[in-house]
């Protein structure tokens, strides 16, 4: 386009025309060209419709629940025959996976597991908060002799890689001078990680609600290394071929996102029998997880890049992204406000 109107400019020019004719022309020119191409090219981005919306619910994200159940999005998006197909993501690795594969327009990840994705070549954005969770922490079974993380040396320690624990795993021992080399990380599913420290197989797990209230209320199991500032977020992503096909149907995500978010802070024990009833928890661990769990606030932008990028350093240290990743820039590619800024 700018080519364009620079040579339309240049031959005028040739004919000594008035500035303000040429001018005049030229708008005339663009007028036409909106109204045929570039225009017509910005409505079909605007009203272009998916024929499905595929999103996930996470136990672990509590505003996801309640906007299964209640319908809202559903309800939004009918009018334009945009159906909602619900997938159950089971931690942030596997969100990422469903997203990277395609079956997931939109996934529940932390923040920081968001940037392991991102960095291995998920296309993926990072577009708004569904909570601010303290919902990782390193667990011990009850009457472990651990006391601290410098205990951990030589210890088995279970954790689900490519998830918010695992890289709070990496931040603690990293905070008190250890590597993952020095301890022995057993890999599983956060419901397998919690049955294995409670059958003893393993000295440690870096825990996740709901699993973690869970160990905590029924088994007595105690959380002896806390963090808040080390938990990344929840954040909801976004395919970016998905955005870039049809923004107007991420913002009407975001909207019904919005009131369901809304209604879970103006409703707290309705929340917690949506969480008891979707997670199949007991009162006592829903009302432990949504005690550290904040969803006071959706906005996305300078405070998760903070954290993100914090986890990114030490996720190159330990050596789960390449050391030429960019960090800074690779999250300042991930984290995207515009969406959540316009509803």
């Amino acid at each position: 386009m700018i080519n364009f109107l620079s040579k339309q400019l240049q031959f005028f020019r040739k004919f000594r025309l008035p500035n303000g004719l040429i001018a005049l022309i030229l708008l005339f020119t663009l007028s036409l060209l909106g109204s045929f191409g570039v225009n017509q090219e910005y409505a079909v981005s605007q009203t272009a419709k998916p024929e499905a919306v595929r999103i996930d619910y996470a136990y672990y994200n509590p505003v996801s629940l309640v906007l299964k159940q209640k319908g809202w999005l559903e309800e939004s998006l009918k009018k334009d025959n945009i159906k909602v197909e619900w997938v159950l993501s089971q931690g942030s690795n596997k969100a990422l996976e469903f997203l990277n594969a395609r079956s997931l327009d939109f996934g529940s990840t932390a923040g920081a597991a968001a940037l392991i994705g991102k960095a291995n070549g998920n296309p993926i954005q990072s577009i708004y908060v569904f909570s601010k969770p303290e919902w990782a922490a390193l667990v011990v079974k009850k009457g472990s002799p651990i006391k601290s993380v410098k205990d951990l040396k030589g210890k088995k320690i279970a954790a689900t890689k490519g998830t918010d624990p695992y890289i709070f795993l990496l931040r603690a021992l990293d905070k008190f001078g250890l590597s993952p080399k020095d301890v022995e990380i057993v890999l599983l599913q956060h419901a397998d990680g919690r049955a294995a420290l409670e059958k003893g197989d393993v000295d440690a797990w870096a825990g996740l609600d709901p699993q973690m209230a869970k160990t905590e209320v029924e088994n007595g199991s105690r959380l002896f290394f806390r963090e808040p500032n080390f938990n990344s977020y929840g954040v909801l992503n976004v395919r970016e071929e998905f955005s870039q096909k049809y923004p107007n149907t991420v913002k009407k995500v975001l909207v019904a996102y919005e009131k369901a978010r809304k209604w879970s802070v103006q409703n707290k024990a309705q929340l917690q029998d949506v969480l008891e009833k979707e997670s199949k928890l007991s009162p006592a661990v829903a009302a432990k997880q949504l005690e550290r769990t904040n969803l006071k606030d959706s906005r996305i932008g300078d405070a998760q890049k903070k954290v993100i990028i914090a986890s990114g350093n030490v996720l190159k240290r330990s050596g789960v992204i390449p050391n030429s990743v960019d960090v800074p820039k690779t999250t300042n590619s991930l984290i995207n406000p515009q969406y959540r800024n316009s509803i």
